[in-house]
């Protein structure tokens, strides 16, 4: 029965949406693009292709296609001065080194046909075969620690990566001698469907209300016995060797990790949303607040039950020097609900922009490796300086080049009651940003941290 309740309410959808009538626009005037953006915006219909190359100290080196469509529409449209596009299409395919893999499609369809409403759909397949796991508590805050001998520790990742390279001696159930080079990955593969729409408020639209439906179909793998590289002790003679028990699998035996069965994933979406920045690619001024909330129980069709909050603001300020200065900050917080919520559900924070990997990556905490910090609560800070060195226009197109350095902060506990600005983890560094036609930033990342330094290249900003 609740099955054919939600097929009711996506066929119900697009009846819904033709019944809306075209609304003034002065629920969008505070999101008026600045004249110097609104003269370089493109009209018409026109593609963005470009080979999807991207590189992740995680995923590795990646290549593939990322295509999207935009319909501008045109300058004597009353919605071309306010929006980044009347719709835009997207199809992006790209594999990965580490013989990651991925899908994606999307449909974004922000003040359907002049209305307050917005729509977005989004499929996803993919099978990652590098994901981290470290830890779900805040003692993955200490220094890292070898999965089979968690009393040695390291304070830098290529020690620690050496390390659990070295053969030792099998434990129980493990091949006489084993490595633990792969003792913290996991490969997890997955299958996501995704409906939201989101409504403007008020006289100026400043606010929006949000609710949507995600489906995930997911299953993970670790690597106990698989053969992979490793090193003799004492000579460093590169061998192979059969990968010990991974961290992953001893938490989930000891009751510590949940959900390394995977299983479907039911998911209800609500946000509430402010929104003044004004052009969403690459904001030059105004902020956005969003509280929101994902909610997963057996009543909707789920195998797991949890309720995740997650509270950011961002704020974009341009300064009275150079072609394009712009100040951006992001602040945020987050909390997992419920005693058996699934170790998978630690790993990232659901957003209506975009959901940010939690504490780690090229979206939190750039240099520390993807998901190195996760616990039950968290919060995290972003500070950039996005200046405009010069710009070019080839035949159609127009190119903005830029320089962005950064500082991220961020830190995590088991309970939301004991966030503080004790134990904060730190990192820093510079990057290189190119604007394709305004709507495609393309982004270079270098971030550094005492325990590591990595390089991040791929689409978008990191807020």
């Amino acid at each position: 029965m609740k099955n054919l309740f939600i097929i009711f309410l996506m066929l119900a959808f697009p009846v819904l949406v033709m019944a809306q009538t075209t609304d003034s626009l002065s629920f969008i005037k505070s999101k008026r693009m600045s004249d110097a953006d609104l003269e370089k915006k493109r009209e018409g219909t026109f593609v963005t292709g470009l080979p999807d190359l991207s590189s992740d100290p995680v995923t590795g080196f990646g290549i593939g296609l990322r295509t999207n469509v935009f319909f501008n529409g045109r300058k004597d449209n009353p919605l071309f001065p306010y929006t980044a596009y009347l719709m835009k299409l997207k199809a992006n395919a790209a594999y990965y080194t580490s013989n990651a893999k991925e899908l994606v499609l999307g449909l974004d369809v922000p003040y359907y046909k002049g209305t307050r409403w917005r729509f977005r759909v989004d499929l996803k397949l993919q099978q990652n075969p590098a994901n981290l796991y470290f830890g779900l508590t805040e003692q993955t805050l200490g220094d890292l620690r070898l999965p089979s001998n968690p009393g040695v520790t390291f304070g830098k990742y290529q020690d620690f990566d050496n390390a659990r390279k070295t053969l030792r001696p099998g434990g129980p159930g493990e091949a006489a001698q084993v490595t633990d080079a792969l003792s913290n990955r996991f490969r997890e593969t997955e299958f996501m469907l995704n409906l939201k729409a989101d409504y403007a408020l008020g006289k100026k639209g400043k606010f929006r209300v949000m609710g949507g439906y995600e489906i995930q179909h997911l299953s993970y793998k670790t690597f106990e016995q698989f053969e992979t590289d490793a090193i003799q002790p004492g000579s460093g003679e590169a061998v192979k060797a059969p990968n010990g028990f991974s961290l992953l699998q001893r938490d989930f035996d000891q009751g510590r990790a949940s959900g390394l069965n995977g299983g479907w994933v039911s998911l209800i979406q609500t946000a509430l949303i402010y929104d003044i920045r004004d052009f969403e690619p690459d904001p030059t001024r105004g902020a956005y607040v969003e509280l929101a909330n994902e909610f997963s129980d057996q009543i909707i069709g789920s195998q797991f039950s949890f309720d995740k909050v997650f509270i950011q603001g961002r704020y974009y300020q341009k300064l009275p020097f150079g072609k394009r200065t712009i100040l951006a900050g992001r602040a945020a917080v987050g909390n997992i609900f419920g005693n058996n919520a699934p170790f998978f559900e630690f790993q990232d924070q659901w957003s209506p922009d975009g959901s940010i990997n939690s504490l780690g990556g090229k979206q939190s905490l750039r240099g520390y490796r993807a998901n190195r910090f996760l616990a039950r609560s968290l919060w995290f800070a972003n500070l950039e300086l996005r200046v405009r060195l010069a710009e070019a226009r080839f035949g159609k197109q127009r190119f903005g080049f830029g320089v962005a350095p950064f500082f991220d902060a961020g830190t995590v506990r088991d309970r939301w009651q004991d966030l503080s600005f004790k134990n904060i983890k730190t990192s820093y560094g510079a990057g290189a940003r190119i604007a394709w036609n305004q709507s495609t930033i393309i982004s270079f990342d270098y971030g550094l941290s005492k325990e590591d330094k990595l390089f991040f290249f791929g689409i978008g900003q990191a807020f």
